[in-house]
């Protein structure tokens, strides 16, 4: 399987590639394995991505709704990191993330890892949440 997420009830073309990353052994916990806190960072990355481009600036995550391991991501995997809009409110927008890793240098070994749903707020210089400008471009 290879491109990004596809389901049967979301359009393919909804979803972005927000990064790739390639997990190292400095993400890995004394046994070996990729820290769950490491793939959650580069989603909660991901997700940023889109949230900065509606927001039109600076924004601050206030929630993660879930977070889903579905496979280990081992050492030397490239992790692709695809983002969607889900929705946009006053002031928040929440973004799902679908993180896929490839097992180098096999090209046809890609497979899910983790999926997730992010909620962050546009905020003000003062650090304080504020209204979401109707005009601000959409994400990719």
């Amino acid at each position: 399987m290879s491109g990004p997420p596809v389901s049967e009830t979301l359009d393919p073309r909804d979803w972005h590639l927000a990064i790739r990353v390639t997990a190292m052994p400095a993400d890995t916990n004394a046994y070996g394995d990729i820290f769950g806190g490491w793939l959650m960072s580069q989603a909660d990355i991901a997700g940023s991505t889109v949230a900065i481009q509606i927001a039109g600036g600076r924004i601050a995550t206030v929630a993660v709704k879930e977070f889903r391991f579905v496979a280990p991501v081992l050492v030397g995997d490239l992790v692709n990191l695809y983002a969607r809009l889900v929705g946009v409110g006053r002031s928040s927008i929440t973004v799902e993330i679908d993180a896929w890793a490839q097992r180098e240098p096999d090209p046809s070994s890609i497979h899910q890892v983790a999926m997730a749903t992010f909620t962050y707020v546009a905020v003000g210089p003062d650090g304080r949440p504020r209204p979401i400008q109707p005009d601000t471009p959409a994400a990719p």
